[in-house]
């Protein structure tokens, strides 16, 4: 039995309610993984929708020395005066090694701790991103799709996309899954196909 992987899900106050619940979800329940919760200071937040979290824990890296992979979740609060600071962590997940993927105003996060200097990414859009973090380290290698990307083991995604968000997380995550990774593309891509 392959060996089980630990995801963390970043999440500060006014997290984005739709942005992680396809990737929590198919990671555990068709890959075996663990999904942990975090919050900056391991207190509860609340989503957009008024919705309570409780974190397992706190966001710092000597706490989440288990984790193969991180998913910071959007909030506006990433884009606020005083975003929480998780580049540690962050690059903590990065260097040995691990998938660092950043959703919506979450890929601020990651490009405040300097993860986008060498990898390509998107996000809400190239002036969205500049007029929060100008000059960023990696600017230049922005691409603006209005999907998910993936560079390496940085996983990048607009708010708008979660289902390309939790598919390209997943590959990166489990690349010798690809037949599931290919059954739950075809899962999405019918919903939107027969809805049109």
């Amino acid at each position: 039995m392959p060996e089980q992987k630990t995801i963390g899900f970043l999440f500060i106050e006014g997290f984005a309610d739709w942005e992680y619940g396809l990737l929590a979800a198919s990671a555990v329940e068709w890959f075996g993984a663990r999904a942990v919760s975090l919050t900056p200071d391991g207190n509860p937040v609340a989503g957009i929708s008024g919705f309570r979290l409780t974190p397992d824990r706190s966001a710092g890296a000597d706490e989440n020395d288990d984790l193969d992979a991180i998913a910071v979740i959007g909030s506006d609060e990433w884009a606020g005066k005083a975003p929480p600071d998780v580049a540690d962590l962050l690059n903590a997940v990065a260097s040995r090694g691990g998938v660092v993927g950043g959703i919506c105003a979450g890929t601020l996060a990651l490009a405040r701790a300097g993860l986008f200097e060498k990898a390509r990414h998107t996000s809400n859009g190239r002036d969205w991103i500049n007029g929060h973090e100008a000059g960023y380290a990696g600017d230049n290698l922005y691409q603006d799709v209005p999907h998910a990307m993936t560079d390496g083991k940085i996983v990048s995604a607009p708010g708008s996309a979660p289902g390309t968000f939790a598919l390209a997380f997943l590959k990166t995550l489990y690349p010798e899954r690809g037949s599931d990774l290919a059954r739950m593309r075809t899962l999405f891509a019918k919903e939107y196909a027969e809805a049109s």
